[in-house]
């Protein structure tokens, strides 16, 4: 199963890197490793409020995150102005990711729209043809960076 990346410090971690592969409208980041690890929030309850709080019974987590693949999706508003566009871009690229998964090295992905469907094209903002347009492309764009 891959991982959603929800940290800016991974995103602009992948932005920086060179790009691993292009296809007409999408471009691939890759960084192996494992993303960065959201900051901890303080408990409310300090231990001198709680007397009779005992030891926690359950071990603390692993502060290391197994090898694994996390993905990050980058639709920009300007090349895609409808917010159901944008939407149903990044489903299918999640679901490329997932088709190809096992073809993929363990780390950070980053898919990102470069350029616009054209309008003209597809009128529709959520069109079955701009789905598989996408689909395809996504498609063979992974099929070229498993390899």
């Amino acid at each position: 199963m891959i991982g959603r990346l929800v940290q800016a410090a991974d995103f602009q971690r992948l932005l920086a890197a060179p790009l691993r592969q292009r296809s007409a409208h999408f471009a691939v980041h890759y960084v192996s490793g494992v993303p960065v690890l959201p900051a901890r929030r303080p408990s409310k309850a300090s231990a001198a409020e709680l007397s009779t709080d005992c030891e926690p019974s359950c071990p603390e987590p692993v502060d290391e995150l197994p090898a694994g693949r996390w993905l990050g999706c980058v639709v920009p508003k300007r090349h895609a102005r409808r917010s159901v566009t944008r939407n149903t871009l990044k489903r299918q690229i999640r679901a490329a990711a997932a088709r190809h998964e096992l073809g993929l090295p363990a780390g950070l992905w980053l898919v990102r729209l470069r350029t616009p469907f054209l309008p003209a094209q597809f009128p529709s903002a959520d069109s079955p043809a701009l789905r598989a347009a996408a689909r395809a492309e996504l498609d063979q764009l992974f099929a070229r960076v498993a390899a």
